[in-house]
């Protein structure tokens, strides 16, 4: 029998990352029971782990969440999430959506919490009375962007263990990164990579770095995204159907992106390796360098860096 997972403030990244967990369950159920072996260590020594759904086919079960909760703040949210959780497939009907102040009641019946709300609410949620007791002993993990480790700390009783988490959305379809705060216990490092790594892949880092993980890998999906549209309207304009097009720009995204990750290419390396003498690309990178997309790139993380840095202050009365 797992535990009850609770997602407080459930919005598009606690959907996202629940997506995942649900979609893990299902693959882990429909797995011939040959492939639930343990074939290798959960974390690997250079603290990224598996990114795949053989996390959840190793686990044991008592490692793996089997109850969902997820509150939001209004009722007309609270049926948009059932609608949403509803059409996940076995697992997604399973999970109970609470409307209103139910927060305190949900960490009372959960074993491990996850604080998705907006960063400047997050101390208002935790500081609900009634809730030090409820949340003492338990995994607090925060997804807030800013809000810090000693704010955390500050808001749960001490025997409350706080780590801060940085996901992305690519968690909805498994393809995720996540970066999470180191801790010492084996047991609660075990559950959160069955929670993060059900979502794509998992890094523990310092806290030191969050702000600029933040920048990379949360706001990253749309900067991404935004080069992605650029291509595609590239290909329109030259006379390919937008479908097409699209299709075309995705797949050699993401396969540019896979040569970096699983064949260790440096990005240089991969630009080299297509560019010829004369020929279209090293012409197409010339107008890329003309247009400065390397340095508006770089200084958009910086920007973005900077910003998150004060997205976990409260909101001035």
């Amino acid at each position: 029998m797992g535990y009850t997972l609770a997602v407080l403030g459930c919005g598009t990244m606690g959907v996202a990352i629940l997506s995942g967990v649900l979609s893990s369950l299902e693959a882990r159920l429909s797995a011939p029971l040959s492939q639930r072996s343990q074939s290798e260590d959960i974390e690997p020594p250079s603290g990224i782990s598996t990114p795949t759904a053989s996390q959840f086919l190793e686990a044991p079960e008592e490692s793996l969440p089997s109850r969902f909760i997820a509150t939001v703040g209004r009722e007309e949210s609270g049926r948009k999430l059932k609608k949403t959780f509803e059409s996940l497939g076995r697992f997604g009907g399973d999970v109970e959506v609470r409307a209103g102040k139910g927060n305190v009641e949900t960490v009372k019946e959960a074993d491990v919490i996850l604080v998705c709300s907006k960063p400047n609410i997050a101390r208002s949620i935790l500081s609900e009375e009634g809730m030090a007791e409820a949340i003492k002993g338990k995994l607090v993990i925060s997804i807030c962007a800013g809000v810090t480790i000693s704010q955390l700390v500050s808001w749960v009783p001490e025997s409350t263990t706080v780590v801060r988490a940085m996901p992305n959305t690519p968690c909805k379809i498994r393809e995720g990164m996540t970066v999470v705060t180191p801790l010492s216990d084996a047991l609660s490092r075990t559950l959160i990579l069955n929670i993060f790594t059900s979502c794509g892949r998992c890094r523990f880092l310092e806290e030191k770095y969050f702000d600029a993980c933040t920048a990379l890998a949360g706001s990253g999906p749309a900067f991404v995204a935004l080069v992605l549209e650029a291509m595609t309207d590239g290909g329109v304009m030259m006379g390919l159907p937008r479908v097409e097009a699209l299709e075309l720009a995705a797949q050699t995204m993401q396969g540019t992106g896979r040569m970096a990750l699983y064949a260790g290419l440096h990005p240089a390396q991969l630009k080299d390796s297509v560019t010829t003498p004369g020929g279209c690309t090293i012409a197409g990178l010339l107008t890329l360098e003309d247009g400065r997309v390397r340095s508006t790139m770089a200084r958009a993380i910086q920007v973005a860096t900077n910003h998150a840095a004060g997205l976990g202050q409260e909101t001035k009365k």
